[in-house]
């Protein structure tokens, strides 16, 4: 069973944070991992791969029908679900 940590104020994910869980949790299943993932943790810690977050990264440009930029696809900007709700948000308010 996969899990993911809620550590917001409130009981409830956003729905951006929630369809980030699934993109992460579908590829984190796709390798037999089972543990909990908080929005702040490390997700190569929580055992994505490079090649994991690539997949990652196509995964989250289909999802939300955007076109991330070159400059914006950073380790950073994919380090934790919390760093990618903040990335998504971003590109769909300048969209």
């Amino acid at each position: 069973m996969f899990t993911v940590l809620d550590r917001t104020a409130s009981n409830s994910l956003s729905l951006t944070a929630e369809r980030i869980a699934t993109l992460v949790r579908a590829i984190l299943e796709k390798r037999a991992i089972t543990r909990a993932v908080g929005p702040d943790d490390a997700l190569t810690e929580c055992g994505i791969s490079s090649l994991d977050m690539v997949n990652l990264m196509l995964a989250v440009e289909g999802e939300f029908d955007l076109k991330i930029p070159d400059r914006d696809m950073t380790p950073s900007n994919f380090r934790t679900m919390a760093r990618i709700e903040a990335l998504v948000e971003k590109l769909q308010k300048a969209a």
